[in-house]
């Protein structure tokens, strides 16, 4: 086993858990380039990968990137210290990627060494991909998902809550759409438990979480959500703060540049983090749409089955609502927008987006009926005055607080980009339709979802009439350059259809 003197990096490699060694001297211990090394010293001891450099270090040196020496496992190695290095063999979970590239089935013990190593940063950004991309042959048996599900979940936190614990998720896919935080708040007020954990951005313009944290903390301990659960009933969080299904969250990171995403992965990134967060009622908001993540009834109908197969294994009583759509819900997209929409349909502003109100109040209204304690009827006269009697403004008020958020916000204090564009009729008209998948990308040319100011504001939505100069729809942005390259880009691209 060779030693080597530990040179700390004064930056980052980017990826994952990586050392770099000289190339010529790597090469004559046998230590190829991405093979995984165990470093040692003292009586620590972790794993990384290796890359080759001609130039950070020197013959007899070992470089850590900041990743490794400012984590828990490296931050007490001193610089200029004697490490150990061994090599490994190649891990069982990089076989078992390969295995089912090549369109073999997985057992349990396969999938959950891939997902271990997902987990604790021992596969990097190239072999996750790789596990991705397998997802997209579309061959996982039912089976092979369930086993995923369940090493998801035993790879991280298991949270338990008291009462009757509920929990909505939408597929996304839908620009706007932000129905869970005008959901929790009426649900908590009810009396029943939701735990809420929600991600970022992965197809969209902004994830239920980047819209959250426009105005309170998202990112929260595990002890710090127990907290706030057990006082007001209910929280809004975000996901990968937690080691709740860890590896998912790193999924995501490398599905993002692909604007894309596999219903196998989909399907499972669901499942677990409700099976972690031990949800028991489940409803699943499914849009249905040529510019959303489901495509066709065809699709609907098999993500349902699987997902009610999964539901089974775990105990989870599921009802999945799938429905056709051809525009956003609500006016705002991009974080600030959303936040101000979801604002006011809470604080009952004569502004608020109604199709985002009834939209929620609809699929509110399915949860409180699942969980059979409520008829339909009640369950809709319940979410309803709940929401116009301020209860669930009350509500979230608590939980914002509960999380460190000033719970004095107002939907119209809410910062938006300073560079704005209205884009005027040129002629009297109706808006005949919207598309989903342009909006989304005008809104990616703006900066959404990392600069929260940034977006598209709907003026006029489907089937409304207009006259020639008024107000189609207003782009926000926090440069002049980024607002230049969304009215450069108009000249190119349609979002809407007027008749």
């Amino acid at each position: 086993m060779p030693y080597f003197k530990a040179k700390k990096l004064d930056f980052s490699s980017g990826r994952r858990m990586e050392v770099v060694l000289r190339e010529e001297e790597a090469r004559r211990y046998g230590i190829r380039k991405a093979d995984v090394l165990k470093i040692k010293w003292k009586k620590k001891s972790f794993f990384a990968a290796v890359n080759y450099t001609n130039s950070k270090v020197e013959e007899g040196e070992i470089g850590f990137f900041r990743e490794i020496w400012q984590s828990d496992k490296g931050k007490e190695m001193n610089s200029a210290g004697i490490v150990e290095v061994s090599l490994i063999k190649r891990p069982d979970s990089i076989k078992a990627i390969k295995k089912k590239l090549l369109g073999s089935p997985l057992n349990y013990k396969e999938i959950k060494s891939i997902i271990k190593d997902i987990s604790d940063g021992f596969l990097g950004d190239i072999e996750t991909t790789y596990f991705v991309a397998s997802s997209f042959r579309g061959n996982f048996s039912d089976t092979e998902l369930y086993y995923l599900t369940k090493a998801m979940v035993e790879t991280g936190d298991q949270l338990k809550f008291k009462g009757m614990v509920v929990d909505k998720h939408s597929i996304g896919g839908l620009p706007g759409n932000r129905v869970t935080p005008i959901l929790v708040p009426i649900i908590a007020s009810l009396g029943f438990t939701i735990p809420k954990t929600s991600s970022r951005a992965v197809t969209s313009p902004a994830g239920t979480s980047d819209t959250l944290e426009v105005f309170m903390p998202v990112c929260l301990e595990t002890k710090d959500i127990k907290k706030v659960v057990a006082q007001t009933g209910g929280c809004l969080v975000w996901g990968g703060a937690l080691r709740i299904a860890p590896a998912d969250d790193k999924i995501i990171k490398v599905s993002y540049p692909l604007v894309m995403e596999p219903y196998n992965k989909m399907i499972v990134s669901i499942m677990a983090k409700k099976v972690a967060m031990g949800i028991k009622y489940l409803v699943i908001d499914m849009p249905i749409g040529r510019n959303t993540k489901i495509k066709n009834k065809k699709a609907a109908d098999m993500i349902e089955r699987k997902m009610r197969y999964i539901a089974g294994k775990f105990g989870i009583k599921l009802k999945v609502m799938a429905s056709r759509v051809i525009d956003p819900a609500g006016r705002g997209i991009g974080p600030s927008l959303e936040a101000r929409d979801i604002l006011r349909v809470l604080q009952q502003k004569k502004n608020r987006p109604m199709d985002l109100e009834k939209k929620a109040l609809k699929i509110t209204s399915a949860l409180l009926v699942l969980t059979g304690k409520f008829t339909e009827i009640e369950a809709k006269k319940a979410s309803r005055e709940n929401l116009r009697s301020l209860k669930a403004w009350e509500k979230i008020k608590e939980i914002i607080s509960a999380q460190g958020g000033n719970q004095n916000i107002d939907s119209e204090k809410i910062k938006l980009g300073s560079y704005r564009h209205e884009v005027k009729a040129a002629k009297n008209g109706r808006i005949a339709m919207y598309d989903n998948r342009a909006i989304i990308e005008f809104c990616r040319i703006l900066g959404a979802p990392s600069i929260k100011q940034a977006g598209i504001y709907l003026d006029k939505v489907i089937g409304n009439k207009f006259k020639k100069g008024e107000t189609l729809f207003t782009l926000f942005a926090d440069s002049p350059d980024r607002l230049d390259l969304a009215k450069a880009a108009l000249k190119k691209g349609h979002i809407l259809k007027i008749v």
